[in-house]
């Protein structure tokens, strides 16, 4: 258990979020979320009635089929439980996600297209760590689809240096300052005790 032990304690609630990443036939990717909420107690609902222990009060799947350039080019939506016998209603808002490109402005898309009443918090919410996976899934298979172009002998093509790697300066690792980006992207490293280029776009 990487945690410290905790103290003595009683299980209240539980979400669970399992993403998953799946290469197509036809080229393309499925990412999928699905995310499931439980209490450890029964408690009444106005609408389901009365909601037994362990009985999802949330349960709720998304998939994003995206392209190589992870834009998304359909979506699926499915609420098989919520607190509301309307909250299944809104998923067909979460068609405005075709056309959208994981990446930079991502989440202010989202929000623009599906913030407050326009969408549901749950499944928004379950888009940041899809988007995560995305990432993971295509870039995991764009690294192994390199190294077995070496060991057949072919050569990749080179990335350009001068690119911005999409991934600099998106967490501490990846710090334009930090000894992991001086390894992999020597171009966009600086050290420490320099000035920030700006915003590091203008190289």
């Amino acid at each position: 258990m990487p945690l410290s032990p905790p103290a003595e304690r009683e299980l209240s609630h539980d979400r669970t979020i399992v993403c998953r990443g799946w290469r197509r036939a036809d080229g393309h990717w499925d990412i999928e979320g699905h995310m499931v909420d439980t209490k450890s107690y029964g408690f009444p609902n106005e609408y389901r009635g009365f909601i037994e222990p362990g009985r999802p009060i949330h349960d709720m799947w998304l998939r994003l089929t995206i392209d190589r350039d992870m834009t998304v080019v359909a979506v699926e939506a499915v609420t098989d439980a919520g607190p509301f016998p309307i909250c299944p209603d809104i998923t067909p808002n979460f068609q405005r996600l075709v056309g959208l490109a994981i990446g930079g402005g991502w989440r202010r898309a989202v929000r623009e297209r599906l913030g407050g009443a326009e969408g549901c918090t749950h499944l928004v919410e379950l888009l940041a760590p899809m988007a995560t996976t995305a990432y993971q899934t295509i870039f995991g298979e764009r690294s192994r689809e390199r190294r077995e172009a070496e060991m057949r002998g072919d050569a990749p093509a080179p990335e350009n240096p001068d690119r911005k790697p999409a991934l600099l300066n998106s967490c501490h690792a990846f710090a334009e300052t930090s000894p992991v980006v001086a390894k992999i992207w020597p171009n966009w490293h600086r050290s420490p005790d320099t000035e920030p280029a700006e915003s590091s776009t203008t190289r």
